[in-house]
């Protein structure tokens, strides 16, 4: 598409072409994805901590067979054989929220959790799996505008960045939450309250215990929030949409191809393919092609390992016209080639671009807006407060 001078203000849809871009566009593409660049290799940086205690050639080695058993699900691509539908009736706790830091006027803040019966995939890797009692209690945050059933929107947040007060204002909940919808906040595996204590940071258990964990992680993220969408569905909720950020947006796309319940799915800078972002991430690249060289690991083996979560591997279940992305055309932690793959796979669904990279989005008000108006064009509908 060719982009006016005013396409910063206004968003960009579709194909964009960089080189048509205004010039005040493109510098602002160009200082945002040098920050980005920076804040990459510093995230990048710190994750070769966890990432020490398993990386080492002798330990791949071990994960090897774990590359294989995922690999062969992925090239079978039944989803059906790889996110298992949650059990019914699993009992979720409810209690008020004590103090929420950030939350919607007038919103009734309750805190949910239960004990997660996810099993992991790999017979091999369970027992371990397992052994990390904070990560078997998941948790959400939900907004109610009372007792009635509202349309919930479900939202999943990026990597290390679980605080509920953090995405209460990054995604403007408050605004939405008085356009009528009720909002439900969820953390991830190995994030938040669901980490082992005394770690430096949310998210470090994703990363410190090796490919098939890794894995494992991914897929009990997708079936917990199932778990909540069934919990959902009991107490009378008709509708339930999905967005997230980065890791979020990997997620929300993936419940659009696991559970045809979803009635839309927005990621936001979404990661598409994990293994095409590896080779990216200086340093801890350099970690792992050193480790899975010297343990005789090939790049194609790696790559499709990881493929058995990726959204690209399944087709989606639920409508073209209740697909919209969201994309940052500065962003270097999940680039644009991740949102045009993404997209493509997608058939060339609602797509919109800022100027912005991966943490400042420029113009968030701008797709926010076109955000509301696409869940009330998919019929994912709420009375305005």
């Amino acid at each position: 598409m060719r982009a006016d001078d005013d396409s910063r203000a206004q968003g960009l849809r579709g194909h964009v072409d960089p080189s048509e871009l205004p010039c005040a566009t493109r510098a602002t593409v160009a200082a945002s994805a040098a920050a980005d660049v920076l804040l990459r290799t510093a995230l990048s940086a710190a994750l070769t901590a966890p990432m020490l205690s398993w990386a080492r050639p002798r330990d791949l080695r071990r994960e090897r067979p774990h590359l294989a058993f995922y690999g062969a699900l992925a090239q079978a691509r039944d989803p059906q054989a790889v996110f298992a539908r949650p059990a019914s009736g699993v009992p979720v706790e409810r209690s008020a929220a004590s103090r929420p830091l950030f939350a919607a006027p007038g919103a009734e803040v309750d805190m949910l959790r239960f004990e997660s019966p996810f099993v992991a995939l790999n017979p091999a890797v369970r027992e371990s799996y397992a052994s990390f009692e904070q990560n078997r209690v998941a948790w959400a945050q939900r907004w109610r505008h009372g007792s009635e059933p509202r349309p919930t929107l479900c939202v999943i947040h990026g990597f290390g960045a679980s605080s509920y007060w953090l995405n209460s204002a990054f995604f403007n909940l408050p605004w939405l939450f008085a356009h009528g919808y009720d909002v439900l906040l969820y953390v991830l595996p190995f994030h938040g309250v669901r980490q082992p204590r005394a770690v430096p940071f949310s998210g470090w258990g994703l990363f410190a215990h090796g490919f098939a964990h890794f894995n494992e992680a991914i897929l009990q993220g997708v079936y917990d929030l199932r778990v909540l969408i069934d919990h959902l569905s009991a107490e009378g909720v008709e509708q339930v949409g999905v967005t997230g950020l980065s890791l979020g947006g990997y997620t929300a796309a993936l419940l659009a191809e696991v559970d045809e319940r979803i009635v839309l799915s927005v990621p936001n800078a979404p990661v598409a393919d994990m293994s095409a972002l590896i080779p990216q991430w200086f340093p801890s690249n350099l970690l792992v092609a050193a480790g899975a060289s010297a343990a005789g690991i090939e790049r194609e083996e790696l790559q499709l390992a990881l493929a058995v979560h990726s959204p690209l591997t399944y087709p989606p279940l639920i409508p073209r016209e209740r697909r919209m992305i969201i994309g940052g055309l500065g962003d270097r932690l999940a680039p644009p080639e991740q949102t045009e793959m993404l997209c493509e796979h997608w058939d060339g669904c609602r797509l919109h671009w800022f100027a912005g990279n991966h943490v400042l989005h420029w113009g968030r008000g701008v797709y926010q807006r076109e955000m509301l108006e696409f869940m009330q064009e998919a019929g994912f509908a709420a009375s305005g407060a």
